[in-house]
């Protein structure tokens, strides 16, 4: 038996798809479970597609500022550092390693007290930080190399703590003695620059200066560090280089991490949220699918003469099914092609479509709601619109086997009985 509709069986089949007025009910639900189909697919596409951008941004942004892989010692600082670097810098793979010290502490302007986490890194590698250097509110970061005292703050701690670029704020600086005894000193620096990299805990709460005014102040030796933050080529390989990166030490008492251990809470809600979504958003396509059976089902009972009369006229039980599972699966086949064509259409024109709605509500009152559409992230994912489609025919696919089996199985004398 062929598994191929021959052309006879295609015709039928198209001649079942057609709308006739005792059919037209039938139809109906035919029609709308394409609809179905397809806005299933299109929202599938389109949500994931956005979750994938906002997902893309939200690790820049983290990854923007803190590194791939970061080397850190298990107590106390990485000393004698300067060795380190120059063999993890010839990792291949590796981009840029970065040694920073870093210390929670307390800032105060006219009796406004916040803490913040302050970072010393050496000016030229703050610059290499895109996300610093091209998102600076104000300023510029050549006065971190020629100001005597420089800091630059998050853009929203700047503005909690009421500061303008040239004001001077006071950090406090601790240091332990040689009995280790905390001691705590106030230290005056010169705000130079401002950065809004639109991540919370980054701009209300980071400030940067100078590594080496950093070593000064606090009490660190020339040679001291708290941690080495890595820069590779492909973010998503930083955990398959930690082996790689712990070898090149050759040092004992340092602990090296991946982004995604050290923001495992965060990554582990996003990969769960885009699971949910993709199941959730799912049901749309197999209710439509639902749509299919039960259109084709009440089909069968209505065409159970002409069934009967194929089936005299030498029809096989075979042909049969391949002629309803034909007219059933290109409800579904179709939806799915012209749902991805319409998911993949919105993803490439999202910023034209905000900007066509924005002039549609026309009022200022709607008009920055409007504007969020257009600045949506939008990333589209080859393996997972494949995902979707295959998820779709499958479905499709699945829901047309019912009623095929079912018209096969209608006994031809049964169905001329009364004629």
């Amino acid at each position: 038996m062929t598994l191929f509709p021959t052309r006879p069986e295609r015709m039928i089949a198209l001649r079942y798809l057609r709308t006739r007025e005792q059919d037209g009910f039938i139809s109906f639900i035919a029609i709308f479970s394409l609809i179905g189909v397809a806005l299933g697919v299109a929202t599938l596409i389109v949500v994931l597609s956005v979750m994938n951008g906002f997902r893309g941004e939200l690790y820049n942004r983290i990854l923007g500022v803190n590194g791939h892989i970061q080397v850190a010692p298990e107590k106390g600082v990485i000393s004698d550092w300067e060795p380190l670097v120059t063999r993890l810098a010839a990792i291949p793979g590796v981009t840029a390693v970065t040694p920073v010290a870093e210390r929670q502490t307390m800032v105060t302007v006219e009796g406004l007290t916040r803490a913040i986490t302050l970072r010393g890194i050496r000016p030229e590698d703050l610059e290499s930080r895109e996300i610093i250097a091209r998102n600076l509110t104000g300023g510029g970061l050549a006065g971190f190399t020629d100001k005597p005292n420089p800091i630059v703050l998050g853009d929203r701690l700047r503005q909690a703590l009421g500061v303008r670029f040239g004001d001077q704020i006071r950090v406090t600086a601790y240091v332990r003695d040689d009995k280790g005894a905390v001691q705590t000193r106030p230290v005056t620096y010169e705000v130079v620059a401002g950065f809004l990299t639109r991540r919370m805990e980054f701009d209300l709460n980071l400030a940067f200066i100078p590594l080496d005014l950093f070593q000064e102040d606090f009490g660190l030796a020339e040679d001291a560090v708290t941690a080495i933050d890595i820069m590779i080529a492909d973010p998503a390989r930083a955990a398959d280089m930690v082996p790689l990166v712990r070898q090149r030490l050759e040092r004992d008492g340092l602990r090296v991490s991946d982004w995604r251990t050290r923001n495992a809470r965060l990554v582990g809600a996003l990969e769960l949220e885009r699971v949910m979504m993709f199941l959730i958003l799912g049901l749309i396509v197999l209710v439509a699918s639902m749509n299919v059976i039960a259109s084709f089902t009440m089909l069968v009972r209505t065409k159970g003469r002409g069934i009967a009369i194929l089936r005299t006229m030498g029809a096989t039980r075979g042909g049969v099914v391949r002629i309803f599972f034909l007219a059933s699966a290109s409800i579904g086949v179709v939806g799915t092609l012209v749902g991805a064509a319409l998911g993949l259409l919105i993803c490439a024109n999202m910023k034209a479509l905000g900007t066509f709605l924005t002039a549609v509500t026309g009022g200022p009152m709607r008009s920055g709601e409007v504007d969020f559409l257009a600045s949506l992230p939008v990333r589209v994912d080859m393996r997972e619109v494949a995902a979707i489609l295959i998820l779709a025919l499958a479905l499709s696919l699945a829901a047309a086997i019912y009623p095929a089996r079912r018209a096969a199985r209608l006994d031809p004398v049964e169905a001329l009985r009364y004629e």
